[in-house]
């Protein structure tokens, strides 16, 4: 059994995906009431942890994946583009510290390498988060990821400074990938481009999920 666990989960996007998957949602932080209330009916046996700045890893039921859409308002053209410094976006980091805790907590028991969980990591946000801070805070996006798995990386700006719409990184036994996708290509009547960011920590899979298709665009 493959288990998520879901953080800033509004209306539970993320859980949703994942019983479409086989994956079960064992558990999702959000503060609101209304979406809280939404996902108690959707998702009955899902347990709800609460604020994600109160939410230690150590404590948390250990699960496979861990997926989160951070506040996007700072990193969002259309705001005031405060970035990653920001007091909503930069609840990113919050994701970050909850699965270093929790991988540090299961490799107590002895687990190594692919065994340690949560093996995946699944983060969501919009473009204009390749361009906020000139481009650094894209750079620490990959780079705070990257690290959960190797502490000592440091991932360079691309050639001409400018982040494409797809990519990856090959680390020593751990992957992160990335690219930009379109709901009006999976059956939603709008254009909403938003950036998925995939990391395996425990092998190279992450282009894989992301790169490779089972079907054609368009098909729903």
């Amino acid at each position: 059994m493959i288990t998520m666990g879901s953080l800033f989960d509004g209306i539970g996007g993320f859980p949703l995906a994942a019983v479409h998957n086989g994956i079960v949602p064992l558990w999702a932080s959000e503060i609101e009431s209304f979406p809280i209330e939404v996902t108690k009916i959707r998702f009955p046996e899902m347990l709800h942890v609460g604020d994600i700045t109160k939410l230690s890893g150590n404590t948390l039921p250990v699960v496979d994946i861990i997926c989160g859409g951070s506040p996007c308002q700072d990193l969002s053209v259309a705001g005031q583009r405060a970035g990653l410094a920001g007091e909503r976006s930069g609840l990113f980091m919050e994701q970050i510290r909850i699965t270093k805790e929790m991988r540090i907590e299961d490799g107590k028991r002895g687990k190594t390498n692919d065994l340690v969980r949560p093996r995946f990591f699944v983060w969501e946000n919009v473009p204009g988060a390749f361009s906020s801070a000139e481009g650094e805070d894209f750079k620490a996006v990959l780079e705070e990821t990257a690290r959960i798995a190797d502490n000592n990386i440091l991932i360079p700006r691309p050639p001409g400074g400018v982040w494409k719409s797809a990519g990856c990184i090959l680390g020593s036994q751990f992957s992160v990938a990335w690219r930009v996708l379109d709901a009006q290509h999976w059956g939603v009547a709008q254009r909403r481009k938003r950036i998925f960011l995939v990391a395996d920590f425990g092998g190279y899979t992450a282009p894989k999920i992301l790169f490779e298709q089972d079907r054609l665009l368009r098909n729903t």
